[in-house]
């Protein structure tokens, strides 16, 4: 990525590198650019798992380190910059930009037909999606969640929208004939964007080790099993719909009794998180232009 970018870069000479999330290529794109003395900002800036063992977290804070502006998607993004030594004219809290592609897809989402081709009944199935190392390289790790995951196929048919790095590890930890010879845990090929947003949004239960959904479920007021010990969003426990499961069979299972136990009432979603965080951003980065132009 670096490699590739920096060309770009000398060529176009821009004024702001704009990086999104926690990826690799947010890094390499954020390093390439503060090299060269071209401003970055930082997109979804300040969340922490304070959790070193995962290469995101690296990410996050790497990026940070090196970004002129933070646009922070949640109230804890702006109080861990602000311990890290950020300076406030630097952190916007600006909202969350994947829900405004939530916000304006959902229309559009409502027209899928993917309950009707998989035979699905509106809240009366679970969706699984599972990719981080940590649960799926390890047999060990992947196994307590698989066992978790049969258990709750007895209320409930499981569909799994499947990662290939998982569909691989499946065949190499000999657990993919375990899989097949269960007939309400569904494996499916990965979906597009508005299918999956209706899947989940009329589902009975998320469970899932991906940061992303736990907000999007949150917006949704979908139960949400986070399959890991901690989160680096955690408005969606204290605001939202999700809560901490961790990875053992029985601590999974408790989780989701509890969540399944509660009524489904409607939560409001947090602050910012109205569509328009790309609208702030912009805004942000024009005043931050007219200012440094002069």
């Amino acid at each position: 990525v670096m490699k590739r970018f920096e060309p770009v870069c000398v060529e176009h000479r821009p004024d702001w590198v704009v990086v999104v999330g926690d990826v690799n290529s947010t890094i390499a794109a954020a390093l390439v650019a503060s090299k060269l003395e071209i401003k970055v900002a930082h997109v979804e800036a300040g969340l922490r798992s304070f959790d070193r063992t995962m290469p995101e977290e690296i990410n996050r804070v790497l990026t940070d380190a090196i970004s002129d502006l933070l646009f922070v998607t949640e109230i804890s993004g702006v109080e861990n910059l602000r311990r890290e030594g950020v300076a406030d004219e630097r952190i916007h809290l600006v909202g969350n930009v994947m829900i405004d592609t939530l916000v304006k897809s959902r229309a559009r989402a409502e027209q899928s037909t993917i309950l009707r081709d998989l035979g699905l009944e509106k809240v009366r199935y679970a969706v699984v999606t599972l990719h981080r190392p940590s649960n799926v390289d390890d047999p060990a790790a992947f196994t307590p969640i698989l066992s978790a995951l049969e258990t709750i196929c007895r209320d409930m048919p499981v569909v799994f929208p499947i990662h290939p790095r998982t569909r691989k590890n499946l065949d190499t930890h000999g657990l993919s004939a375990r899989i097949a010879a269960n007939t309400r845990l569904r494996l499916v090929e990965p979906l597009g964007y508005l299918d999956f947003l209706k899947l989940l949004a009329d589902s009975g239960v998320v469970l899932t080790d991906s940061g992303g959904i736990q907000e999007e479920t949150t917006v949704l007021g979908v139960p949400c099993l986070t399959l890991r010990n901690n989160t680096e969003r955690p408005i969606t426990i204290s605001q939202g719909t999700n809560r901490l499961a961790g990875t053992t069979t029985e601590g999974i299972l408790k989780a989701y009794r509890e969540a399944m136990g509660r009524s489904r009432t409607a939560v409001a979603a947090p602050d910012l998180w109205d569509g328009h965080a790309a609208d702030r951003i912009v805004a942000c980065l024009v005043t931050e232009s007219a200012r440094h132009s002069s």
